[in-house]
């Protein structure tokens, strides 16, 4: 892939339907954080406070995090919860990273490398979860393989039509961008005859030719707030992916599927694919890795960061590649992990169109049916998703069809007017609730770690946290989780700057169903208040 009224607990009385019982809970007198009086961020967060910002106290640090820090050093010291599966569906997860060691889920009725489907659930030798692409790794976008199809005359194929026209119009226009930049890489480099040039290297070229002349005043510009090898490496980076749309994702000649030999308009081919949960090459299971850390990461090790959750198992589910998922994989990841045990799904994935999604449907229902939680990012296209079409969602219409679904929205680091992440889509009807998504350190493959930042990595902080309270709260239910995570967040009562136009403004509390962001804090207080009514305190 590729949501704020004033400081009070709205909708906390809608939860506790059941009267409170004559046992005391353990969090009686202490009061979830508001942010009254919470200074406006003017300092630059620190390299350290970077590092973990997302962990961080809104009130404590002025820091829109999700008071993870705190929710440990004051309510859950010496307690003890039960392990969580949360099933990770994305483009693949390094299980053999260094910080992710004992995090990793194990099929125990699976014998490892006998080739034998022993637990008879058609997926052989599954042992910390499937791959459902096999070896495919790039993949078209979905409005390529509506237009592949051939027009039918509907308005769907008229739509993707002009959306892959604009985006390859967009891709290469760019494209043109990067190749002349790197020709003036080029162009320079072979005129001072020395790779780590400086802004001054340039400035000191004396030229008649006029190809070098405008290289010059390009690099000029380009190197005026950054190095050259940095500047070139987001050059690099950049031109893959624009490469990677024009090969790939923007091409009807090109086709990812047969490489994996599966139908994807056939439902009934279910069992596809093998047990190589990073893919063909760790190096592409990159963002599924970074997810698994921001939720699980070991806590306190003094390597990399630190995950949200404790007492978690990830599942590793591959179904994402690098391109538009196929809504058959994304159907059968869910129903994989409901049948295999995990009360936690995090997605962070989707699209602008969905040819099939009524199997997508059916399959968070049958997750709804085994208690199991869907998080699922908002995307980073800065929209508001009450204009458009994403996928995938929970409603038909203006109907919801299920009340295990929730969209999370992405916060930077900033508390004041840019306190929404600049690509964060949006929606006061579509989108949930708002988590940590700017700059967020975790573990990427090889035993590395990285700054990621999108929905994507807002959905695995919201996770992390729906983990925490299904630990050790564990009677209570994925709906009720769901609600405790949009209730307990802390409101902000301010106007913020959305899709990173400062002309675009909007009050937080119009940008999700909740008008909050995810408080680890004052979920588990809540938690604790709404078992308590129940009579299921924690231990």
């Amino acid at each position: 892939m590729n949501a704020i009224k004033s400081i009070v607990f709205l909708g906390l009385s809608s939860l506790f339907l059941v009267g409170c019982s004559a046992s005391k809970s353990s969090f009686t007198n202490l009061k979830p954080l508001t942010s009254e009086t919470v200074p406006l961020k003017n300092a630059k967060i620190s390299d350290t406070e970077l590092l973990r910002w997302s962990h961080l106290d809104l009130i404590k640090d002025t820091i829109p995090g999700m008071s993870v820090d705190r929710a440990y050093e004051e309510l859950l010291k010496g307690k003890k919860g039960q392990r969580v599966i949360v099933a990770v569906i994305d483009s693949g997860t390094d299980i053999e990273h260094e910080d992710l060691k004992g995090r990793i889920w194990t099929n125990a009725k699976e014998i490892p490398g006998n080739g034998i489907d022993d637990d008879n659930n058609g997926y052989i030798d599954d042992i910390h979860g499937w791959n459902f692409l096999g070896d495919v790794v790039n993949e078209t976008l979905e409005m390529t393989r509506i237009v592949r199809k051939g027009d039918d005359g509907s308005e769907t194929f008229k739509k993707a039509k002009k959306k892959l026209d604009e985006k390859k119009n967009e891709a290469l226009m760019n494209k043109q961008q990067i190749d002349f930049i790197l020709a003036a890489d080029k162009g320079i480099l072979e005129h001072l005859k020395k790779e780590d040039y400086t802004l001054q290297d340039v400035k000191s070229i004396l030229t008649t030719n006029p190809t070098l002349g405008n290289y010059k005043m390009a690099m000029m510009q380009f190197l005026a707030n950054s190095s050259r090898e940095e500047f070139m490496k987001g050059v690099k980076e950049y031109g893959e992916h624009i490469y990677d749309q024009l090969n790939y994702n923007l091409n009807t000649e090109y086709d990812g599927r047969k490489i994996l030999g599966d139908n994807y308009e056939d439902f009934s081919t279910k069992f596809y694919g093998n047990n190589q949960v990073w893919g063909p090459d760790k190096k592409h299971a990159l963002h599924g890795t970074h997810v698994a850390g921001i939720i699980a990461q070991v806590r306190g090790n003094n390597l990399g960061g630190d995950g949200v959750a404790t007492n978690v198992e990830i599942m590793a589910i591959r179904a994402v590649p690098n391109g538009d998922e196929y809504d058959k994989d994304i159907a059968l990841a869910i129903r994989y992990a409901a049948d295999n045990g995990a009360k936690v799904i995090n997605g962070s994935f989707g699209k602008g169109f969905s040819p099939q999604k009524e199997w997508v449907h059916e399959a968070i229902q049958y997750a709804a049916s085994k208690d199991v939680l869907f998080v699922h990012a908002a995307g980073n296209d800065g929209e508001d998703l009450n204009m458009v079409e994403s996928y995938p969602n929970d409603r038909v219409g203006d109907n919801e069809i299920a009340d295990n679904f929730i969209k999370i929205g992405a916060l930077n680091f900033y508390y004041g007017s840019k306190t929404v992440a600049d690509f964060s889509n949006y929606g006061k009807t579509d989108v949930d609730v708002f988590a940590p998504g700017v700059k967020i350190y975790a573990t990427v493959p090889d035993n590395k770690y990285e700054h990621q930042q999108g929905t994507s990595m807002a959905s695995p902080n919201a996770a992390g946290v729906a983990a925490l309270i299904r630990s050790y709260y564990p009677t209570l239910t994925a709906p009720q989780v769901k609600q405790i995570l949009k209730e307990s967040g802390v409101a902000i009562n301010k106007t913020v700057v959305i899709a990173g136009d400062a002309s675009n403004k909007l009050p937080f509390a119009e940008l999700s169903t909740s008008g909050k962001i995810v408080n680890a804090y004052n979920a588990l207080l809540m938690a604790d208040k709404i078992a308590k009514s129940s009579g299921n305190v924690s231990k």
